[in-house]
């Protein structure tokens, strides 16, 4: 007889699969062409052919498939033992001779089962979706079924698959893979077969590996588990959390589950909690933004905002700027949705919307706190917004976020709101645009071969006489091992600064006032997000592409 391994080489399986598998199988067991299918160096819809070929027995046709109907002595049959192991009876004739459906037929229990049972009977092949079809015609596996749809057996099974080896181990692999490279998140995206697995480094997403389609719903139902989600649940969103550990290092996980058109896309943040330092200097501002911030924290009220897109670290920044101000004589209250890291010495509150507790409710909950600071994860409506300066006015440093371009838009914003001028004149303190560039790689950055072209096509001569830089010229990323061949490690955040001052509140709020506000910041010297990308350039911190990317 043909050997095993020869004949999954004839059908297809590439010699070096097939040694993995066969590691896999002497560490850990299990049935090689099963490894192999887990693995995606073989279709599942390969293995009836297999198994035919291995042991002689026909392979179910499609329109059988079709017409069967189980038989009328199912009953007599130990049918949870035979479909828990991928057998069926298919049909029973006259002479009591039995006919078998099954996707496993290698499986040793129920062929000393069928030993014992004695008389004839014959095996029909079938994949593992065409066992599904039939078993789903048996009416005892059809009663219990959840509002998704989904009835007890399929469950449990699910349940089986999400426990087994290759799941937990192809898991836990590409979670310890996404830890050790420094990644922010993991993306799960089906594509109608193979699944996507992408990881966000520094910010920027890269496409790492695929998992074969059988192995698809397997692990999004151990995600599922994990994160305390219903696995039977497949048309609405969830969120859940898991706690990891790896490599000694506890690890919190917020998991979102998105329905798509292929299946279900999961995003895994890892929230790292030793890989943080909430320090001024880590942050990377521009020594002059540094110290009109400094001198900022210094007042005891109004309000310092933080404004740019979702991803651009105004989280982080806002938690350097209370670690900094957190001192025993100090009542630090934070309101942020969600809580995503936890500060030793300051209270922090979640909002919780689903049963009324939103940001301007609990805002003026804090503020009965007897607080010194505020900081509020995000201005949305205006009743947050006008709480927000009604409490820097009596006397309370408060910090939030708006989604805005820059920073003299955050003014606009918030009159869109309704939030009346002159409170935003007496109340606000500064605001900081902020955005995060990738910083060059220390190990291989390299000169940019055409660094005087550009420094004269985008005008940045005069950027570098002001800030005092004597060689102007830049670098490019290359690539290399410290840096996973990416160019860059780490990011560093390029900010722009507005301080509310006496001109910028005598100026009218209407249609020419962002102009004005834009012109009154570059006489003061401050920097656009762009200039202060390009001075980071200049600097040798990181590339113009970078930059523009950005900030452009």
């Amino acid at each position: 007889m043909i050997g095993f391994s020869t004949l999954l080489i004839d059908c297809g399986v590439q010699q070096g699969d097939l040694d993995k598998a066969q590691a896999y199988q002497s560490k850990y067991g299990g049935r090689l062409e099963q490894i192999l299918v887990n693995m995606g160096g073989l279709a599942s819809e390969s293995l009836p052919g297999i198994y035919a070929r291995l042991l002689g027995h026909s392979v179910l046709v499609a329109a059988d498939v079709l017409r069967w109907q189980p038989p009328d002595s199912i009953d007599e049959f130990p049918l949870e033992f035979l479909v828990d192991r991928g057998w069926l009876p298919y049909a029973v004739e006259p002479t009591r001779r039995t006919s078998f459906v099954t996707r496993a037929p290698l499986d040793l229990e129920v062929n000393d089962w069928l030993r014992e049972r004695g008389g004839e009977f014959e095996l029909l092949l079938v994949s593992e979706e065409t066992f599904g079809t039939m078993r789903s015609r048996l009416g005892r596996f059809q009663n219990v079924r959840s509002e998704s749809g989904m009835n007890s057996v399929e469950e449990g099974r699910l349940r089986e698959l999400a426990s087994e080896a290759p799941t937990v181990n192809l898991l836990n692999s590409l979670l310890a893979r996404a830890l050790r490279q420094g990644a922010s998140d993991l993306h799960f995206e089906p594509q109608g077969g193979p699944a996507r697995v992408r990881f966000r480094i520094d910010g920027v997403l890269h496409e790492v590996d695929t998992v074969p389609s059988s192995m698809v719903l397997p692990i999004i139902t151990r995600l599922k588990i994990l994160a305390g989600m219903d696995i039977g649940e497949r048309r609405r969103p969830q969120d859940g959390k898991i706690e990891f550990r790896v490599a000694g290092e506890d690890i919190d996980i917020r998991a979102s589950v998105l329905p798509v058109s292929d299946g279900e896309s999961a995003v895994l943040r890892f929230l790292r909690k030793s890989a943080l330092v909430y320090d001024m200097k880590e942050l990377g501002l521009s020594e002059d933004i540094e110290q009109l911030v400094i001198q900022d924290l210094a007042v005891t009220s109004g309000v310092i905002l933080l404004t740019g897109p979702t991803g651009s670290g105004k989280t982080t920044t806002l938690y350097t700027f209370l670690s900094r101000l957190n001192r025993p004589e100090v009542k630090i209250i934070t309101l942020e949705d969600p809580i995503e890291y936890q500060l030793a010495g300051i209270n922090q509150v979640q909002v919780q919307p689903a049963i009324g507790f939103h940001f301007a409710n609990g805002l003026r909950s804090i503020v009965r706190q007897d607080p010194d600071i505020i900081m509020v994860g995000e201005i949305r409506d205006k009743e947050t917004a006008g709480v927000a300066m009604q409490s820097a006015l009596t006397g309370h440093l408060v910090f939030s976020t708006v989604h805005t371009n820059d920073t003299p838009s955050a003014y606009t914003r918030l009159l869109d709101l309704g939030v009346e001028e002159f409170l935003l004149n007496a109340a606000l303190r500064s605001i900081i645009g902020q955005r995060l560039a990738r910083r060059l790689c220390v190990h291989c950055a390299t000169p940019h071969p055409e660094s005087s072209v550009l420094i004269a096509d985008l005008n940045l001569q005069p950027l570098a006489d002001r800030l005092g830089i004597r060689e102007s010229r830049l670098l490019q990323a290359k690539g290399c091992e410290a840096c996973a061949h990416t160019g860059y490690k780490g990011r560093v955040a390029v900010a722009e600064y507005l301080r509310c001052d006496e001109h910028i509140r005598a100026l009218p709020k209407g249609a020419d006032f962002l102009g004005a506000a834009r012109a009154h910041a570059h006489s003061q010297g401050w920097r656009t997000l762009l200039e202060d990308g390009f001075a980071k350039a200049l600097r040798g911190v990181t590339t113009v592409a970078e930059v523009l990317r950005v900030a452009g």
